[in-house]
């Protein structure tokens, strides 16, 4: 059985447009330094023909993972996604509940994430991964309820404060 990698609309996108990107344009690029580094004659020494070869390789192993990622796609849909509980493509708006500044003062800090499928997260745009700890503890969820996250660092305490939809 294929392996299903679960996508948002945009997220299916933009590993549609990659995919166009490297068999267009990156295939062309390649086949020119082919090109090239065999006008310099023998191969058998040729940097250069080495490196493009290497570098036709890659192109080629990446384009065989994304059509394998669009062929075993499963898009949630817009319509699909509930407020009820923390589902792939909602928003949640999370309090830390063990954060605090310092000793004179409480603050209690507030995060959003996306979650998302596997292919899709990345930390840096608080798009977090249905696999990743925080994603794992989150699913499932309602608003209002506490949470205790095992984490590589120990143990977060987050409250839901908020599920939506992107706008």
């Amino acid at each position: 059985m294929q392996k299903e990698f679960i996508f948002t609309k945009k997220g299916l996108e933009k590993i549609e447009a990659e995919l166009l990107q490297l068999k267009i344009v990156r295939r062309k690029e390649i086949a020119e330094k082919i090109k090239q580094a065999l006008a310099f004659g023998d191969i058998s020494e040729n940097s250069e023909y080495d490196e493009a070869k290497n570098e036709q390789a890659e192109v080629e192993i990446r384009i065989l993972e994304l059509e394998n990622m669009i062929a075993n796609a499963r898009i949630v849909k817009d319509e699909d996604i509930s407020l009820d509980h923390v589902g792939v493509g909602t928003l949640v708006k999370v309090i830390d509940l063990d954060f605090k500044k310092d000793d004179d003062f409480d603050m209690e800090e507030i995060m959003e994430y996306k979650i998302v499928g596997m292919m899709e997260a990345d930390p840096y745009e608080f798009k977090i991964s249905t696999d990743s700890p925080i994603g794992k503890a989150l699913l499932g969820r309602k608003k209002e309820e506490e949470v205790e996250i095992s984490v590589p660092n120990g143990t977060i305490k987050y409250r839901i404060l908020d599920i939506r939809k992107e706008a």
